[in-house]
């Protein structure tokens, strides 16, 4: 799989066996994994926001994975999150997508399947962190757009094209390039996509 250095799979399940299981199996293939019987554990740990990905049942006693997305968010936490869900559990699945998770894969797990999804996530993980740098200080940066820069901004990652927001904002072309260069220019932000995903993660903070 090849991840980053410092890179570590975090496995949260109430099961027992389904923790230890998947433990020997991401070690059999050279990756760091440590797991956690409840999401209390894993938000209460020093773990959150450290480089890797989060493999999360989404079905458990006390806090559910649902919810545990729901907190990582606002803690402006944007470790990639593969969801583990039964066959009835596909909706929470689908909402869970909403809040953030990156995939979900359903029981039973077949292995290959799920090594693809990690896979995806700790790559997911290493592009972000190289791009966006000290991701939690971006909050603080934020504070720094000007309200018609937030405006721009809002527009750009609904998708709207540059001559669109131009003509809406009785701007010019240039002036909304301007703009856009200004954001990633305060934000410390290198690509589009990170900007669309803390955008994204903004939003659900507010």
């Amino acid at each position: 799989m090849s991840p980053a250095p410092g890179q570590t799979v975090y496995v949260v399940d109430d099961d027992k066996d389904v923790r230890e299981s998947l433990c020997w199996l991401f070690d059999s293939v050279g990756l760091a994994a440590e797991a956690f019987e409840t999401a209390e554990a894993f938000l209460s740990s020093e773990h959150t926001g450290l480089p890797g990905c989060l493999v999360l049942d989404v079905r458990m006693p006390g806090m559910g994975g649902l919810a545990l997305l729901e907190r990582l968010a606002e803690r402006g936490v944007l470790t990639p999150v593969v969801v583990i869900t039964g066959h009835g559990d596909v909706p929470m699945a689908v909402k869970a997508l909403h809040l953030g998770a990156v995939n979900f894969i359903q029981k039973p797990l077949n292995h290959e399947d799920l090594f693809e999804r990690v896979r995806n996530a700790l790559a997911r993980d290493r592009e972000l962190r190289e791009s966006l740098g000290d991701y939690p200080g971006i909050f603080e940066r934020w504070k720094q757009l000007t309200p018609r820069e937030e405006e721009v901004l809002h527009r750009l990652v609904a998708g709207q094209a540059n001559k669109v927001i131009a003509a809406e904002l009785a701007i010019s072309t240039r002036t909304v390039e301007t703009h856009r260069a200004r954001i990633m220019d305060k934000l410390q932000i290198r690509s589009f996509a990170s900007l669309v995903q803390l955008t994204l993660l903004k939003e659900r903070q507010s």
